[in-house]
């Protein structure tokens, strides 16, 4: 995958949509692009994990609780959370087409943190957002 193409899928994903180009380039340096062959399960829902992932072609179907809640293509991507503290999965994910997806480690994504703290003020600060997001909608309803 092109370069630009790679920062431009990158900068679509929200935890990383306030970092400029520099950092941008950081993450992506830090990214694998991997082949998965359909009907792959990709996570498990319930186990830990240590890595995001970003479908770049093909694509994927969410189930939870064995029940499909999701259909995930090109653009999308799964894992955030799983990146930032190694918990357990809220969700298994299975290749539905053969897929090329990029992968970011938790090892060297806070290689990049450890780096770089501007990186990690931003990626902070993204969260923060999501977390008073999600906070709204759960008082509201």
């Amino acid at each position: 995958m092109a370069r630009d193409g790679k920062l431009e899928l990158l900068s679509n994903v929200r935890l990383f949509s306030t970092l400029n180009r520099k950092e941008l380039t950081l993450i992506g340096k830090s990214a694998d692009q991997v082949a998965v062959a359909a009907g792959t399960t990709i996570v498990t829902e319930g186990t830990p994990g240590h890595e995001f992932y970003l479908i770049v072609d093909g694509s994927a179907v969410v189930r939870r609780n064995g029940r499909k809640v999701a259909t995930l293509g090109p653009g999308d991507y799964f894992g955030e959370l799983a990146l930032l503290d190694g918990g357990t999965r809220s969700a298994s994910v299975v290749a539905e087409t053969d897929l090329q997806v990029l992968v970011i480690g938790q090892r060297e994504f806070f290689g990049v943190l450890e780096g770089v703290p501007a990186v990690t003020f931003k990626v902070l600060g993204t969260m923060a957002h999501r977390l008073r997001e999600q906070d709204v909608r759960a008082t509201s309803h």
